[in-house]
C-alpha cells in the first residue's frame, strides 16, 4: 500500500506553509501541575523557568518525526492519507528553549506517551512508502579516502544534471572543496547553473540549520552512519546509505545501482525505519569537597533540600550506538553505580559499562557478552565489561526509563564516558551521566522489504550468526 505524502513548496529554501500551519508540531513539555518527577540534581539549573514558557507557548518544530507524529494524532475521516508539512526558515536558529527541555526532564508519563507514540508511527512508516518533495540534498563520505571522493564526486555530478528533471541543490563537505580529487571547479565547469546548486557544510550548519536538508546520503560504513547521527544531534533528515565499508548492518544499498536507487527514492517513495536515539547528559557534582557527604546514593535518591541541587548539567549528546562509561588510561578497573528512575540498581566493579541502544547491540554490546537485539525493541541494554565477579549478566530495560551512571565519592580513580566512540569526558568522583530516549530517533531509509527478514540476513550475512554445517540424518538399516 502507498499513501502519499503532501510536500511543501520550496520557495529560496525556505517555506511556503503559513506559520500557523505548524503551531501545533508536537513538543513534549511539562504540565503545569507536575513540574517535577525526579530529584532537584535532575532539573536543569540554567533556566528554571523554561519549562513554564514551552508551556505557555510551544515553538515550531522542523522535525521529521513530530511533524508525522502530529499528523497521526489528527483525527482523519475516510482513507488516511499522511501530511507532511516543514517549516523551512533558514534564518531562524534553533530555538535555545527546545534546547533545553531534554528528555530526562520528562515525568513518567510523558516520557512513556512520548516512546509510544514513536513506536507506533514506526510500526506504520515500515509498511508504507513517503513520498517527500526533495530540493536539497545531503551528501556525506570519508573525506580522507580518495576512491569514496571519486564516487561522491560522481553521485553530485549526477544529481546536478538538467536530466534530472529537478534542479536540486547539493551539500558536499567544506573539505571537498579544494579536493584534487573532487576537482570541484572541473565538476561546476559543463553548466553555468551548477555553481548556485553545488554547496558545502561543515559541522556548525548541520548544528545550527538542520532543517535545511530534505534527504540525505551517505557513502561508507556503519561509521559513516554514525558520523550523520553525530552530525545532527537533533533534527535528522531521512538517511539513505550506499554500502562501502566493512560490515553494513546498517548500510543497505549497493553504490552500482544508484542511480535507480535515487530516482526511485525522488519519484516512487521512500520506506523509513526509525533508529531508537539516546540523549546523554553529563552532570557534574557541585557539592564541595569539604562538605561532601561521600555518598552519591544519598545525593541521588535521597531526600534533599528543594533549593539544593547537587548537580549541574554539562553537556548533552544524542547518540545512536552506545554510550560507554570505563576505567579509560587508569590502571585499576572502575567503579561505577547504576540507578534506574529513583532506584538503585547495583555498583558495579569492572571494566566499564556499556547502555547500548537495539541498533548498537551488535557493536562494543556484544564483544561484552551483551544480547542481539532487533532494532524495532523499545528497549535499553546494559552490559557490564570484564566484570569483577561471575553473577553480573546484562540486562535489558524499557525505553521509559531513565538511567543514571555514576562514579561514587569514594571511588579510587575517574572513570571516562564515550558517546557512540567520539567525545571522550573524564567522569570525577561525584559526576554521573543521564541515559534516556531521545525524542528524535534516527530516520533511516530502508530497501522495500520487511525490516524482519532484513535484520536476519545482516547479522547472518556479517556475523555468521548460527551458522555451523548441518546434522546428518540416520540412513535406516533395511534387512
Amino acid at each position: 500500500m502507498e499513501r502519499s505524502m503532501a510536500s511543501r513548496e520550496d520557495n529560496d529554501g525556505g517555506s511556503s506553509a503559513s506559520e500557523s500551519e505548524h503551531q501545533h508540531a508536537l513538543e513534549v513539555v511539562f504540565d503545569d501541575d507536575n513540574t517535577k518527577r525526579r530529584k532537584s540534581s535532575l532539573v536543569s539549573a540554567e533556566n528554571p523557568d523554561i519549562v513554564k514558557q514551552a508551556a505557555k507557548k510551544r515553538a515550531n518544530t522542523s522535525c521529521f518525526v513530530h511533524q508525522l507524529l502530529e499528523n497521526q494524532s489528527k483525527p482523519r475521516k475516510g482513507h488516511p492519507v499522511l501530511s507532511y508539512n516543514e517549516d523551512r526558515n533558514l534564518d531562524k536558529a534553533a530555538d535555545p528553549q527546545d534546547q533545553a527541555i531534554h528528555s530526562r526532564l520528562l515525568t513518567k508519563r510523558q516520557l512513556s506517551e512520548m516512546a509510544v507514540g514513536v513506536r507506533e508511527l514506526s510500526k506504520k512508516l515500515g509498511s508504507i512508502r513517503l513520498k517527500l518533495k526533495v530540493k536539497t540534498i545531503f551528501l556525506l563520505t570519508k573525506a580522507h579516502d580518495s576512491d569514496l571522493i571519486i564516487l561522491t564526486r560522481n553521485i553530485a555530478e549526477w544529481l546536478l544534471s538538467r536530466d534530472r528533471g529537478t534542479e536540486y541543490t547539493v551539500y558536499v563537505e567544506n573539505t571537498l572543496e579544494q579536493n584534487r580529487e573532487f576537482d570541484a571547479q572541473g565538476l561546476l565547469s559543463p553548466d553555468p547553473s551548477y555553481e548556485g546548486r553545488l554547496k558545502y557544510w561543515d559541522n556548525e550548519l548541520c548544528k545550527k540549520h538542520p532543517h535545511l536538508f530534505d534527504f540525505a546520503v551517505t557513502l561508507g560504513g556503519d561509521g559513516t552512519l554514525l558520523y550523520a547521527s553525530w552530525l545532527f544531534q537533533r533534527i535528522v533528515p531521512p538517511v539513505l546509505s550506499f554500502a562501502l565499508g566493512s560490515l553494513g548492518f546498517l548500510t543497505k544499498f549497493d553504490y552500482a545501482d544508484y542511480q535507480e536507487t535515487l530516482s526511485t527514492a525522488f519519484e516512487d517513495g521512500i520506506t523509513v525505519s526509525l533508529r531508537l536515539r539516546f540523549e546523554a547528559t553529563i552532570m557534574r557534582t557541585q557539592t564541595a569537597q569539604e562538605d561532601r557527604k561521600h555518598d552519591l546514593v544519598e545525593e541521588l535518591i535521597g531526600d534533599e533540600a528543594d533549593n539544593n541541587l547537587t548537580h549541574r548539567p554539562d553537556g548533552s549528546y544524542t547518540i545512536l550506538n552506545d554510550i560507554v562509561v570505563d576505567r579509560g588510561p587508569n590502571p585499576t578497573m572502575s567503579s561505577t553505580e547504576l540507578f534506574m528512575d529513583e532506584k538503585f540498581m547495583t555498583s558495579v566493579q569492572a571494566d566499564g559499562v556499556c547502555v547500548a541502544t537495539p541498533t548498537g547491540s551488535t557493536a562494543y554490546n556484544l564483544a561484552a557478552g551483551g544480547s542481539l537485539c532487533h532494532p524495532e525493541n523499545p528497549v535499553i541494554l546494559v552490559t557490564a565489561i570484564c566484570a569483577h565477579t561471575l553473577s553480573f549478566r546484562p540486562v535489558i530495560l524499557p525505553d521509559t526509563v531513565v538511567l543514571r551512571v555514576g562514579v561514587p565519592y569514594d571511588a579510587r580513580t575517574s572513570s571516562w564516558a564515550s558517546f557512540d566512540g567520539r567525545e571522550r569526558v573524564e567522569l570525577q568522583p561525584g559526576d554521573y551521566v543521564t541515559i534516556s530516549a531521545s525524542r528524535y530517533p534516527f530516520a533511516n531509509v530502508m530497501p522495500q522489504r520487511t525490516s524482519g527478514e532484513d535484520w536476519i540476513c545482516s547479522i547472518s550475512r556479517t556475523l555468521n550468526w548460527n551458522s555451523r554445517q548441518k546434522q546428518k540424518s540416520f540412513k535406516e538399516w533395511e534387512e
